[in-house]
């Protein structure tokens, strides 16, 4: 039977933003899967090349400034510092996330990991904190890299007159864009992706090899350059030591990683794959952050040395022609502008789509952890209400920064290298705890050294703190009163009985089913017979016909969990059911409404008032899952059943 009264079908509007939604937790709770049957099967999703390409535009991407930040940052010495960053790339941050591709299959990256080494309500903050810096990071990807678009499309000859101050609505306009095309389908994104980036890493090859043509022609720029960074730095050991110095500055160059394992999910596994071990799909996964990161490697170190030795220093700073586009300026230099714009319209276009990859990155990690706290409304779970949500708040980041990429560059850093630093720390502990000394003390290296790049950076611009704080308690804000808005609501995602508790379940079911709602003591025989007494006396009702219910709480901080009855005989005469649950008042409504959809009638559960105050015993609930049970219950059941006449009855004495 069903277990809340008919509703009107939704409208068109809803059901379609609402495709997809999971039907847990909201009304009843359906029955978990018989024992022994298979889950229901994976996604076919995509193969591993094409999820790349969604991943490479947030990461080739980079591509678009990354030259002229390390040029900035580093001066001459830009190449060598770009390999140190290559290094680091290769030795350190590739290594690290194939292993959280390992460790976290499904996606939830080092998050997942660090979360299961917390429990209780500490682990959940640790987990919203880390939520806000990997929103930080992904909104940030959206909001910067269409405003860098933009600056492109402005900064074109042909269009600079007139789109000139037109920055921010262009921006805006490319994030709608952006927007709409998830509200298509994620299918739409790949193919787009996988266009955009093969043409983009093509105009790229075509203008590093002319570069390094015009390199190896004129060779006294190379002889020029090496002579200038001799007499600036002296020696190879000093040069190196100012490149990891000014490493940080260059870290946007290590972007892509955490979409790589965020968007894990949409890579396609092998056919016997498991949701317990898709080795197919960890396989293929690895072959994707491997494939990207030797790509990335060879571009960073040859556009780096070509923008370095072919083009002025002076054209790097603010106002010049380099600015923020290095193999834009060689594009027009040495092909023309007639190839330099169709260089300039596929840089504007994978600058655009690196939002993307962010955003399905968001789409896969927020879902996964919000409503699961309870801390998101339960439409979070459905794709396209949270791609209007994330493109409303990346309109307000970008109207907050008046589309300035310098602007956001610091929160963009920090956010990355936050997620970075907590991925190295995850599999450190990982490797620890699987007796990988070998893993251990390389993971530990690459930890403090992301570590010390991350401090730097915190230090250097503060702001990327600032925005990720905000970002943080944004998360906890909403969360908190999500969960307080939720508090009511049936959260149980199954109830399954032992073979004695549903013995004692069709044994009342001849009679008026009636439960006590006891909390476990000394379990004896008199706490028993004391109860039922006290219950008959409170209620004025005769009878021993009773059935006992004690639950235990566990992690009160969990939302959504399965229920577990099993059924006991205590002393000889009484029957008692035990639970284990998040919440003492939800467990007892999800049992009461199984009971009544299996056997067609109404059951009774009797209860003694809470002692001390309300409000406390409301919090208590709300934190720690105990407190005011009666009441609770009952709410728990007034919003679940909206059919008084087929609501379970709550009696309290």
């Amino acid at each position: 039977m069903a277990t809340t009264a008919e509703h009107p079908p939704p409208g068109r509007l809803r059901a379609w933003m609402l495709e997809g939604l999971s039907d847990m937790g909201k009304g009843h709770a359906p029955q978990e899967p018989a024992a022994g049957s298979q889950p229901p099967p994976t996604p076919p999703g995509q193969r591993w090349y094409r999820v790349m390409c969604l991943t490479g535009v947030d990461y080739f991407s980079t591509l678009g400034y990354q030259p002229g930040i390390a040029a900035l940052a580093a001066g001459l010495l830009s190449p060598v510092a770009t390999v140190v960053l290559v290094v680091v790339t290769l030795a350190g941050a590739l290594p690290v996330y194939r292993r959280v591709a390992e460790e976290s299959p499904h996606g939830e990256g080092s998050i997942a990991m660090l979360e299961r080494l917390l429990s209780f309500w500490k682990g959940k903050l640790f987990v919203l904190t880390l939520l806000g810096f990997a929103a930080t990071d992904f909104l940030i990807t959206i909001t910067l890299s269409a405003a860098d678009a933009s600056t492109h499309l402005v900064a074109n000859p042909h269009l600079t007159a007139a789109l000139h101050d037109r920055q921010l609505v262009i921006t805006l306009v490319l994030v709608a864009l952006l927007g709409a095309v998830f509200l298509k389908g994620f299918l739409e994104a790949v193919g787009v992706a996988v266009a955009l980036v093969a043409a983009y890493l093509a105009l790229n090859a075509v203008v590093v090899g002319v570069g390094l043509w015009h390199v190896l022609t004129e060779g006294h720029v190379v002889t020029d350059w090496a002579d200038a960074l001799t007499a600036e730095h002296g020696n190879v050991f000093a040069m190196v030591g100012v490149s990891l110095l000014v490493f940080p500055k260059l870290a946007l160059g290590l972007s892509g990683f955490e979409t790589g394992v965020a968007v894990m999910p949409h890579v396609q596994g092998d056919p016997e794959d498991t949701a317990e071990r898709p080795a197919g799909r960890i396989r293929d996964t690895k072959k994707l952050l491997t494939t990207a990161a030797l790509i990335m490697s060879v571009f960073l170190i040859a556009t780096s040395f070509i923008t370095t030795v072919l083009i002025p220093e002076e054209e790097f700073e603010s106002g010049g022609r380099a600015n923020g586009r290095a193999l834009a300026y060689l594009a027009h230099e040495y092909l023309g502008n007639a190839f330099g714009t169709v260089y300039d319209a596929s840089t504007i276009a994978i600058l655009w789509f690196a939002g993307a990859s962010a955003m399905a990155g968001l789409l896969n990690l927020m879902p996964r952890y919000l409503p699961r706290y309870g801390m998101a409304p339960h439409w979070a779970r459905a794709v396209r209400p949270m791609v209007v949500v994330f493109t409303l708040i990346a309109f307000l980041v970008t109207w907050i920064f008046d589309a300035d990429v310098d602007a956001q560059g610091g929160a963009y850093a920090t956010g990355v290298l936050v997620l970075m630093s907590s991925a190295a720390i995850a599999v450190t502990i990982a490797a620890r705890r699987a007796g990988q000394r070998g893993w251990t003390g390389g993971f530990a290296v690459v930890s403090a050294v992301l570590l010390y790049v991350t401090v730097v950076n915190v230090i250097e611009r503060p702001d990327g703190v600032k925005i990720g704080a905000c970002f943080i308690a944004g998360i906890i804000l909403v969360s908190l009163l999500s969960r307080l808005a939720r508090a009511f609501e049936l959260r149980v995602t199954g109830v399954t009985l032992d073979d004695m508790a549903q013995r004692f379940i069709r044994d009342m079911a001849s009679r008026r089913i009636r439960f006590i709602a006891n909390e476990p003591d000394r379990r004896d025989r008199a706490e028993y017979r004391d109860k039922i007494e006290q219950i008959r006396a409170d209620n004025d009702i005769a009878g021993e016909d009773f059935v006992f219910v004690e639950v235990t709480v566990g992690d009160p901080s969990e939302f959504e969990a399965g229920l577990t009855v099993r059924g006991e005989v205590l002393h000889g005469r009484y029957r008692v059911l035990t639970l284990e649950s998040s919440s003492i008042s939800n467990a007892l409504a999800a049992l009461l409404l199984h009971t009544r959809d299996a056997t067609g009638r109404i059951p009774h559960i009797y209860f003694e008032w809470t002692e001390g105050n309300p409000f406390a015993n409301f919090l208590r609930f709300f934190l720690f899952g105990q407190g005011e049970v009666a009441p609770v219950t009952r709410e728990v059941l007034r919003a679940a059943e909206p059919d008084r006449a087929r609501r379970p009855r709550v009696h309290t004495g």
